[in-house]
């Protein structure tokens, strides 16, 4: 197996997991939270663009498209699961928020390179090689 192919698939274990993840709390009956109003759409909003980047990350020819439908549909599949779990329910704005959230950070990672540069930047072993910048260097 060539190292193109593995780092491929070690990206889909990153957004499977989180898929896996999101599973595993929609089976629950209740998700602690703050007791803020709507807190539960900033939560799909973020948790789906962490996904929806992930997922655009493994996909072989990164397509923006493919990877927002593929995680819509998948917050889709996932306000079905909770409208079978006792005590929750299946809410349209969920899902909204779910699409937004893949959306906006899809855009982000497609188009705003500085900040795909920072998610693509590993994190460790990094070291400034300039000497003038110190505030990089570890003590």
């Amino acid at each position: 197996m060539t190292s193109s192919v593995s780092h491929r698939r070690r990206r889909w274990i990153f957004a499977g997991a989180l898929a896996g993840l999101i599973v595993i709390a929609s089976s629950r009956s209740a998700v602690e939270g703050p007791s803020v109003r709507n807190f539960d759409k900033v939560a799909h909003f973020s948790v789906y663009g962490l996904l929806a980047t992930l997922v655009l990350r493994a996909l072989i020819s990164a397509r923006a498209f493919w990877a927002i439908v593929i995680v819509s549909a998948f917050g889709v599949s996932d306000e079905l699961h909770q409208y079978f779990t006792p005590g929750r329910s299946m809410e349209f704005m969920d899902w909204v928020a779910d699409t937004l959230g893949a959306t906006l950070a899809v855009g982000l990672y497609t188009y705003w390179a500085w900040y795909r540069k920072l998610l693509e930047a590993p994190l460790w072993g990094r070291r400034n090689s300039d000497p003038a910048d110190n505030s990089a260097q570890r003590p």
